[in-house]
């Protein structure tokens, strides 16, 4: 998914599931989002952290 997708993603899924997620860059160049808590951060480069609470 593009850059601008993976952050349309996450500002959803963030409001639907009140959780933090994370945008990350993958080894191979991709983008995506996933919760906060599901994110290992060995091989992805990370972006952002959307907070619904915040």
């Amino acid at each position: 998914m593009s850059r601008k997708d993976a952050y349309a993603f996450a500002t959803s899924l963030a409001a639907t599931l009140m959780v933090s997620i994370v945008v990350f860059q993958a080894g191979d160049g991709t983008y995506g989002a996933v919760p906060a808590d599901d994110i290992d951060g060995d091989e992805v480069a990370l972006l952002a952290e959307i907070d619904p609470w915040e």
